[in-house]
């Protein structure tokens, strides 16, 4: 090789590399400055983590029953199985109550079990049947319009369960993200009981964007607060709505913490959980947030 040639290419590196130093500084300095405030109560920035075994890596929904502690109970992605523990165990037991399936949520609600498939279909069977044998397994089809769903929540105190779409069919995501109110009937039986509407218009302002598109992975209720806590984990952020579902607040997730942010609930003592699905290299887990008064 011509040693001007090799000299000019080590010169013209050099000025490159000195032209794009304060830019790459300046970037990493912005990015070690940001700062992700939490709700009043919690501090998303201090979490305890719980790692999962390798049959959660993708983990997806979870709950409490009546918001006990000693077992948590979440799905995954591609069973047809709920799973019970106590956060922290290495090794966690299961039933399987359907076939596989891309199973995004689930609720526990007046004795039953309620399943949510990404297709809208949802699944029910009786709680007690857990930690025996499950087979009273009922499917409900038809009860919501077609799309993607991934967010379904039980409110004891209404008496109603909420199912938000992440993505239907002929709706805009960039304008709002409509959800489906339903009834469980004496009988066991599931039954539609209305709809409400979230304004992504208002997220993005939030948020400091001109325009989004919100796609939800779960929701929750807080208790204490009658917030509704809305996580997206492809926008990495958690939305808080009051009551009525308008939108108080946005809380960008730091990405270093929230990997893949798709299940979350609260205890008896108004701690908040979000489970993460991990990939190869990482293991799922679940994120405790505890209630500061």
């Amino acid at each position: 090789m011509n040693f001007k040639y090799l000299l000019s290419a080590k010169r013209l590196y050099a000025a490159v590399w000195i032209l794009f130093l304060p830019v790459i500084i300046l970037c990493l300095s912005c990015r070690q400055k940001q700062v992700f405030t939490s709700p009043k109560g919690y501090d998303l920035n201090k979490p305890v983590k719980y790692l999962l075994p390798e049959n959660l890596t993708e983990i997806s929904g979870i709950a409490f029953h009546q918001g006990k502690t000693d077992s948590l109970y979440a799905e995954e992605d591609n069973d047809g199985r709920v799973y019970y523990f106590h956060l922290g165990d290495k090794q966690v037991k299961y039933a399987k109550f359907g076939k596989k399936g891309d199973f995004e949520d689930m609720a526990i609600y007046k004795g039953q079990v309620i399943m949510l498939r990404s297709d809208g279909v949802l699944f029910s069977f009786p709680f007690g049947e857990i930690r025996s044998e499950i087979t009273g397994t009922r499917s409900w089809e038809g009860l919501l319009p077609d799309g993607e769903y991934e967010g379904l929540c039980a409110d004891e105190q209404a008496g109603l369960l909420y199912v938000l779409c992440k993505h239907c069919v002929g709706e805009h995501t960039s304008e709002s993200n409509t959800g489906y109110i339903l009834k469980l009937a004496t009988d066991g039986s599931i039954i539609k009981s209305g709809k409400f509407s979230l304004n992504v218009a208002s997220i993005a302002s939030m948020a400091g964007e001109k325009k989004i598109s919100f796609h939800p992975s779960g929701l929750v209720k807080n208790r204490l607060t009658k917030q509704w806590y809305i996580l997206s984990s492809v926008n990495k952020v958690l939305v808080v709505a009051d009551a009525n579902w308008k939108v108080q607040s946005v809380y960008p997730l730091d990405p270093a913490l929230f990997r893949q942010p798709e299940g979350i609930t609260f205890d008896g003592q108004n701690n908040l959980y979000i489970s993460n699905e991990g990939d190869e290299i990482s293991p799922g887990n679940v994120l405790r947030f505890n209630y500061q008064k």
